[in-house]
């Protein structure tokens, strides 16, 4: 059997080198890491003076991976799952008291991720969450990127090999100022619409995007008045009257009027939606990744044969 020969490069300068490769910038590469501009670029000079070959090439102001460089960072990410694989197999045997959940939702998850998390770790208490609450695309781009192993979202993208999980229903309601007329009606057809002035989160928004497919698929004139960032940001412009806005359920109070809006009674709403956990299917989860699915399936999965469509 032939004797396995220990890398001359150390743990260190692998971790630099997948970092400025995924990242493209030495600049980036050293804020992640913490690291100093010069102390990136030593380990990647060292890697290279140890490896014989070169790993970045100039390009503009900037840098650019070389194929080997391409190559040697995959290698990196197997070596990571591996040690990864093995501090799993460690905790199994001690059990899950350690780890990291690395976990997104898209911005309205902030009303009651909170609580899925609180449940968790009262369950797993040496287990240390990083979230983050972001707009989809920064989470499609998590997600793209392994920067997170799950995400609750209420539309997933296509692009991506993805396992989803229902886990709550999602219904979109159509909101006006507290005061409006159309409140006090028992239901109105959704051609009083065409052309009502609308506010819309941002582009690449899941409320946006259902929001426009409702509006084409009964050929009605959508007429974006204003677009926000935020669901609070958009109550309080449908408060003041600027416009009427469609927004999920769970970021509205219990009761309405005291977010100064009130739920119009449209033909075709609410919208019915679910939110979704979703992750990799073509990676590796940690132990604490997969005892989360295991927690969410437990308390809050949903049929998978519940309705999706515009109402």
């Amino acid at each position: 059997m032939n004797k396995i020969r220990a890398p001359r490069v150390t743990f260190n300068q692998l971790r630099t080198l997948e970092a400025v490769v995924r990242l493209g910038s030495v600049t980036r590469a050293a804020q992640e890491l913490h690291l100093t501009q010069p102390t990136v670029s030593t380990q990647i000079q060292d890697l290279q003076a140890s490896l014989d070959t070169e790993l970045l090439e100039p390009i503009g102001r900037g840098i650019r991976p070389t194929e080997i460089a391409g190559l040697l960072r995959q290698t990196v990410l197997d070596i990571f799952v591996r040690w990864q694989q093995f501090e799993e197999e460690l905790q199994a045997v001690h059990g899950l008291e350690r780890g990291t959940l690395k976990i997104a939702g898209v911005t309205t998850t902030e009303y009651f991720i909170a609580q899925w998390l609180s449940d968790y770790t009262a369950d797993h208490p040496g287990i240390e969450i990083e979230l983050a609450v972001e707009n989809r695309d920064a989470v499609v781009r998590y997600l793209t990127n392994d920067e997170i192993e799950l995400a609750v979202m209420m539309m997933p993208p296509q692009q991506l090999p993805l396992e989803t999980l229902p886990v709550m229903q999602n219904p979109l309601v159509l909101i006006g100022p507290k005061d409006h007329p159309w409140s006090k009606k028992s239901r109105l057809t959704r051609q009083v619409l065409d052309g009502v002035p609308m506010l819309m989160r941002e582009k690449g928004s899941g409320t946006r995007l259902t929001t426009q497919a409702y509006f084409k698929q009964y050929g009605l004139d959508l007429n974006v008045r204003a677009t926000l960032g935020s669901n609070e940001a958009i109550k309080h412009a449908v408060a003041a009257g600027l416009g009427l806005a469609v927004v999920s359920l769970h970021a509205l109070a219990a009761d309405p009027t005291k977010d100064g809006v009130a739920i119009l009674p449209v033909t075709g709403f609410p919208i019915k939606r679910q939110w979704q956990l979703v992750w990799r299917k073509d990676r590796r989860l940690s132990l604490a990744a997969r005892r989360f699915i295991s927690d969410v399936r437990g308390r809050y999965q949903l049929s998978r044969s519940a309705n999706h469509t515009i109402a």
